[in-house]
């Protein structure tokens, strides 16, 4: 779908609207998608959610929720997290990607190939590939972080690589209580074990999820696989409170 402009910029063009006209806001969100070619913003943001599939897994979380977002290498995942964080800061929120797998010049690369310029969101996305990253140093760089920052961990079962971090299972509930408390949202990708077979079935599931050490995965709130680019067995669990 093309549009005029970025749909977040359309929604705010609609509330200026709605306060200039002193209009009901969905009155005046219809009045642009119709200018847009749609019949009405309802429409518009359905076609707008089909064509970006990351925006439309946005718009389902919620301040202090986990995500697990796993796959087998090469199937996207980095990618889906840095899709995330883009649409997360063209919403105006803040992004972290702590990652001990690449550089700070491999994830621009990355957002580049994207089509996403690096310098128009460095204010709003910070970078950290310190060899320290742990649960208790990423809270300490997110000290400041605003309610709705999106913070993607790259990856899970590094976490309790170095014998000096405490268990994975143990820094997941820490960093679980800290975006309760603060209303982060985190996402972690996720490696999926090798003897999954795409061959005999099309994408992973829990059962597939590499665990070197135990951990409880129904501390997440989310759980999404990839696979060729594609995701499956979106859910939200019962765990809120």
């Amino acid at each position: 779908m093309r549009l005029s402009a970025p749909i977040y910029h359309l929604k705010r063009k609609a509330k200026r609207l709605a306060r200039d006209q002193n209009i009901p806001l969905h009155e005046a969100l219809n009045r642009i998608a119709v200018d847009e070619g749609y019949a009405d913003w309802s429409l518009l943001a359905a076609r707008h959610a089909a064509a970006n599939p990351a925006a439309m897994l946005l718009t389902r979380l919620r301040p202090g929720d986990l995500v697990l977002l796993g796959a087998r290498p090469g199937q996207g995942k980095t990618l889906k997290s840095l899709e995330l964080a883009v649409d997360a800061m063209k919403s105006g929120h803040r992004a972290f990607f702590f990652t001990l797998e690449y550089t700070v010049n491999d994830v621009i690369n990355r957002l580049s190939a994207m089509g996403v310029d690096y310098a128009r969101f460095a204010p709003l996305f910070e970078i950290d590939c310190s060899d320290a990253i742990s649960a208790d140093y990423i809270i300490g760089k997110l000290a400041l972080a605003p309610s709705g920052t999106l913070v993607v961990v790259d990856y899970l079962q590094l976490l309790d690589q170095r014998r000096e971090n405490p268990a994975v299972s143990d820094q997941v509930r820490t960093l679980r209580a800290y975006a309760r408390e603060r209303g982060l949202i985190f996402v972690f990708i996720s490696q999926i074990d090798r003897s999954y077979d795409a061959a005999t079935k099309p994408f992973p599931d829990i059962g597939d999820i590499r665990l070197p050490n135990p951990l409880d995965l129904g501390l997440f709130d989310e759980t999404w696989f990839l696979s060729k680019g594609e995701y499956h067995d979106v859910r939200r669990a019962n765990l809120r409170g």
